[in-house]
């Protein structure tokens, strides 16, 4: 959208898109990078903040805020529908995730607030922060210039925001536990003021909560394989973030630094090889990588668990990145050849919620299993989860007539 402002200072159209498009996808960066600053030490911080245990502790505190992205993307989705506004939203969601992110570093200073009392504020501060997430993601798809060049640019974002993420903060912590707290409160801060340089364009109007993904689950049931598929990768991201966390850190005597690093060689090689192999889905098809991927994907996550020393499940843990690399892009790619051009923002509303929700199931079956068993048992789970669903789902999905659609080139 070129407004009269844009008109008027001559900025061309062009100009205007590549602007917007780079400061969503540095939201995006922001507010990603934030949230997986608290991952490394996460066992340290709800220490700090009061809790008891650790890893019970760990998946409640990672747990209310999930919950919470998944109970109000959908919410903030219809509220910028119905206002036609989208950039005051990111603006609240930014600045109210920053007061959150505060809030608790401040009463974790010795207040003595019950453990309860800290995941009812964490999930408050969840439910802000996914509007800026969200929203601007949503923003995206509404840019003119290219399905590609734009869902590139959020997969870059979302790629090197969690690859930063995780070694820095584990340097953080470092510095002490609430110290990720404080630098994810100023970086939400930034994400708000970033908003305000966006050009804000009227939404679509189609909504994305539960109900809505449900209908065009409906319409079109071939849209259940990459939900199930994202719903997977997403579950043993989640597992890593907190019982990969954990494992390393007691199995190889690590401290926040040093499992920081270790979620950073996962990271990295997922965000670099993330277009580049968007690339490669475009020209040989969606079902190869994502059939391949993730069989490959699933076996790499149990061997992580098998791998005798640090060296090697740190190798490990950069093809784990590798294979996710080629899974991700290509699956969000078959999201946009499934749906049409006028429900594919209602289309990716539902992948972003089922990932969510498997971001989430990942705290909890990982916790679970673990308490229950052990670490091999949980390891050995999320692998098998991860190649389970492409083998149930595997001869369905070779009969489905894609499109060839560039996602990720143009």
């Amino acid at each position: 959208m070129v407004t009269d402002a844009n008109r008027r200072e001559g900025i061309p159209f062009g100009t205007v898109v590549q602007r917007d498009r780079a400061t969503l996808a540095l939201v995006i960066f922001v507010v990603l990078f934030a949230q997986v600053l608290l991952y490394p030490g996460v066992t340290d911080l709800v220490t700090a903040l009061g809790a008891t245990t650790d890893l019970d502790a760990s998946t409640w505190f990672l747990g209310a805020e999930f919950a919470a992205f998944v109970l109000f993307s959908g919410f903030w989705g219809a509220l910028s529908d119905r206002t036609s506004r989208r950039i005051p939203f990111i603006v609240v969601g930014g600045l109210g995730g920053a007061a959150g992110y505060a809030i608790l570093a401040f009463l974790g200073q010795g207040y003595g607030v019950r453990f309860e009392t800290v995941l009812v504020l964490r999930f408050f501060q969840g439910a802000l922060t996914i509007a800026a997430f969200s929203l601007a993601m949503t923003m995206l798809m509404d840019l003119e210039g290219g399905h590609g060049q734009n869902m590139g640019a959020a997969g870059i974002a979302i790629g090197l925001g969690t690859a930063l993420g995780a070694p820095i903060g584990g340097q953080l912590y470092e510095q002490g536990a609430f110290v990720p707290l404080w630098i994810a409160s100023v970086a939400l801060l930034l994400a708000a003021g970033l908003a305000t340089r966006v050009t804000d364009r009227s939404p679509s109007g189609q909504r994305m909560g539960l109900r809505d993904v449900g209908r065009r689950l409906r319409g079109t049931p071939a849209l259940g394989f990459p939900y199930a598929f994202g719903f997977m990768d997403r579950l043993t991201a989640g597992f890593f973030a907190l019982i990969g966390t954990i494992y390393f850190r007691e199995t190889f005597a690590l401290d926040a630094g040093g499992a920081g690093l270790m979620l950073g060689l996962f990271f990295v090689p997922f965000a670099l090889l993330q277009y580049p192999l968007g690339v490669v889905s475009d020209r040989i098809g969606r079902k190869l990588p994502v059939a391949i991927g993730s069989l490959l994907y699933g076996g790499t996550v149990v061997a992580v668990y098998l791998a005798p020393t640090l060296w090697l499940a740190g190798c490990t843990m950069v093809l784990l990145g590798v294979f996710g690399a080629l899974v991700s892009p290509a699956t969000m790619a078959l999201v946009s050849d499934l749906a049409t051009d006028t429900d594919r923002g209602v289309a990716m509303g539902g992948f972003n919620i089922f990932g969510n929700l498997g971001f989430l199931a990942g705290f909890v079956v990982g916790s679970v299993i673990t308490d229950s068993f052990d670490y091999g048992a949980a390891f050995l789970a999320a692998g098998l989860l991860e190649a389970g669903i492409v083998v149930v789902a595997l001869p369905s999905f070779l009969r489905l007539d894609l499109s060839q659609t560039p996602t990720f080139s143009e």
